[in-house]
């Protein structure tokens, strides 16, 4: 036995019913049998039944002619611009986003997102009076009037809430400290419903597992014989910022930045194995030696060197004579 999560509006949760003999997919409309009646919700889950649990039955797949008898756009129309004007009328604040006809046309729901508790009563007489069904008013969230007005997200493309999002899932900052955007604002990462953008949720895992991979912050390494401090992580190109301090108290410490699998990619390209405190490889300070290893290096230059030099640079001048 399978059980289909069926919702009846954009901005509502959904409910499971029971498929039985139904044979119907994923984005299907079909007319299940709620306690208060018939209605005609889509399809926007399928799933095995859990043991024990009871649902209502799905009657059937919806046909044209049931879709046709929901209430068209003018009539959603003329029910939102009365209601706002009630709205108006009775000084409430609150923001009417859209409402929902139920199958049999005799009840009304109207989504409004508010900053607070409001006292609609008089609101609900107004519009029992006017449309003469049962009216029922629901708080929804900013998320779910996005869903439901859609926008053009950061990316250019339309918002993953009204494309294929069908849960909202939790947003963390640990999500965005992971994947190292906290530093661009809340602005840059916010989406327009004013919330943490659901995308962050996307790479998340990957950023962790990558993260993992690096040794953690404040991990003594050694780089070319010199005792530094990970300072910081660059996770999409895997190296390390990493704190040398100066061997002279007058000196100031010097940040490089270190690439711990350079010598190992050869031999492991995939993933890296190293342990804490046991780092022992060579980095590059952008084409730049320090100041004591150029000193080393003039020491150990032999004197014969720069004779053998001068001595071929002679030879080719007499030559050119």
């Amino acid at each position: 036995m399978k059980t289909a999560s069926i919702q009846f509006s954009p901005w509502d949760k959904a409910y499971d019913f029971s498929l039985g003999e139904v044979k119907a997919e994923v984005g299907d409309c079909v007319i299940v049998d709620t306690e208060l009646g018939l209605e005609l919700g889509k399809i926007i889950k399928i799933s095995e039944a859990k043991s024990g649990a009871e649902n209502k039955p799905v009657v059937r797949r919806a046909s044209y002619d049931d879709v046709s008898r929901l209430a068209d756009q003018e009539r959603k129309d003329e029910a939102i611009n009365f209601c706002r004007e009630m709205i108006a009328k009775n000084n409430l604040e609150m923001k009417l986003v859209d409402v929902h006809f139920s199958y049999t046309g005799n009840r009304m729901n109207f989504a409004f997102i508010s900053d607070g508790r409001v006292d609609f009563r008089t609101l609900v007489k107004d519009l029992a009076a006017r449309f003469n069904a049962n009216i029922r008013l629901t708080q929804i969230g900013t998320r779910d009037e996005a869903r439901v007005t859609g926008d053009c997200g950061p990316c250019g493309r339309g918002l993953c809430c009204r494309e294929f999002l069908s849960d909202f899932s939790s947003i963390t900052s640990e999500m965005a400290e992971a994947q190292q955007v906290v530093h661009r604002g809340s602005e840059r990462i916010s989406g327009m419903c004013g919330r943490l953008m659901c995308c962050l949720s996307y790479e998340y895992v990957g950023y962790k597992e990558m993260a993992g991979e690096l040794p953690p912050i404040g991990t003594k390494v050694n780089i070319d014989g010199m005792r530094g401090t990970v300072v910081g992580h660059h996770i999409l190109k895997q190296t390390l910022d990493v704190k040398i301090n100066p061997e002279k108290g007058d000196e100031r410490p010097v940040v490089i930045e270190v690439d711990p699998n350079r010598n190992k990619k050869k031999d492991c390209p995939k993933k890296s194995n190293f342990k804490r405190d046991e780092f022992d490889f060579d980095t590059s300070f952008s084409n730049r030696d320090s100041s004591r290893e150029v000193q080393e290096r003039r020491e150990e230059k032999p004197a014969s060197e720069g004779r053998n030099n001068n001595r071929n640079r002679n030879r080719r001048r007499r030559k050119q004579k």
